[in-house]
């Protein structure tokens, strides 16, 4: 038995980090530092999720296989050491990502360069889902989990006809309504009508939808997201209740965020950005119930590649009245932090089908910067929450 993830972004910097570490670890090659399903409070998860993994994906880029991929990732990063991608290599190099869907992605995806997609070949709404579909039902068996990893999409047209039902959705399909469409959402309704549960590490739509989450309850499919919690918003959430235990008053808080990569390109583009910035923006009022003034930025800065640095500033009133401040940096690599997570989450995901459960898992909300169907962000007890759900249904 081998837990088995389908990429959606399969030779994105996460994706394949993610491939290179599953497969290290499963060698025994490596140790699993990074990753919060092997902590012993989740002991006994490798019976429903084992320390062994197959993966796939869809991509829209054109290269080679998952080793190729990792190689171009490590000649602009060197996020890892050569000689342990060697070590996977022919492993890697057996991933060969199937031709995926760009829809209404955005000019960010676009600046990716020369994009090789499902629209260049079929015209209809109803075709993209038919071919998205063979692609995972042939990789897929009843220990395997979507995880959608792809870039930031531009924020959707939402259409109630369209998006609040199954139906509705459905019709949307066979309407060929291609402009109240989007690539994760038709990803997230290719998994879960074929009862594959499905993480959304990313801030775009997925399966967040009405519509999608009856679908999920119709087929008892477990899902959970949005926006893998994984540098900045994890520090914010973290640090952010320690002022309301103490009773101080977050006056404003700054953020100021840089990256490179292909994640900051494609972030360079407003349309794409917009969605991501509403993600990271919404948990102080969340934590706090009130807003304080918030600036949060991203900005693409080349030379980083996979740096992510975050300049924080909180201005905080005290006893009597006096203002205070409090600054921090965070400089992390981005795909080393996120990586473990989208495995964890398959693993969390593996673990609520097999016990039966289905819906959005809220309990998974430690994971996400958004998390569906709770409004909390707090590290701290969103922690606590993951534990005593796991210890209570293992």
């Amino acid at each position: 038995m081998a837990v088995k993830i389908w990429y959606v972004g399969a030779y994105g910097i996460v994706s394949t980090t993610a491939m290179l570490g599953g497969k290290l670890i499963e060698k025994g090659r490596m140790e699993t530092t990074g990753l919060v399903s092997e902590l012993p409070q989740f002991e006994g998860i490798e019976k429903y999720a084992p320390l062994k993994f197959e993966f796939g994906g869809h991509e829209v880029r054109k290269v080679e296989n998952a080793y190729v991929a990792s190689l171009q990732h490590w000649e602009l990063n060197r996020h890892f050491e050569l000689d342990q991608l060697e070590e996977v290599r022919e492993d890697l190099e057996k991933i060969r990502a199937e031709k995926g869907t760009a829809i209404n992605c955005g000019k960010g995806v676009q600046a990716l360069g020369e994009l090789d997609v499902l629209e260049n070949e079929v015209q209809t709404l109803s075709e993209i889902v038919e071919r998205l579909e063979r692609d995972v039902k042939r990789f897929a068996d009843s220990e395997t989990v979507m995880i959608n990893s792809a870039s930031t999409e531009p924020i959707i047209r939402y259409n109630e006809k369209y998006h609040d039902t199954l139906d509705g959705f459905e019709k949307m399909i066979e309407d060929d309504a291609k402009e109240y469409a989007s690539a994760s959402m038709l990803y997230a309704y290719v998994a879960l009508k074929n009862g594959i549960p499905y993480g959304n590490f990313t801030p775009s739509v997925g399966s967040s939808l009405p519509a999608l989450k009856e679908l999920a309850i119709e087929k008892k499919v477990p899902h959970a997201g949005n926006d893998g919690k994984t540098g900045e918003t994890l520090v914010k959430t973290t640090l952010a209740p320690m002022f309301a235990y103490r009773n101080l008053k977050v006056l404003g808080w700054m953020s100021y965020n840089i990256l490179g990569d292909l994640d900051g390109l494609v972030l360079s583009h407003k349309e794409n950005k917009e969605s991501k910035v509403i993600s990271k923006d919404k948990v102080l009022e969340k934590i706090y119930g009130y807003s304080p003034f918030s600036i949060t930025q991203i900005e693409y800065f080349p030379s980083l590649a996979d740096n992510k640095t975050a300049f924080d500033f909180i201005h905080f009133e005290g006893f009597l009245g006096r203002k205070m401040k409090f600054y921090f940096i965070w400089d992390a690599i981005d795909a080393i932090v996120a990586a473990p997570l989208t495995i964890d989450i398959a693993r969390f995901l593996l673990f609520a089908k097999k016990e039966g459960m289905y819906g959005v898992i809220k309990e998974m909300g430690f994971f996400f910067k958004s998390p569906m169907e709770t409004r909390n962000v707090n590290t701290h007890s969103q922690f606590e929450e993951l534990v005593r759900w796991y210890q209570e249904n293992a």
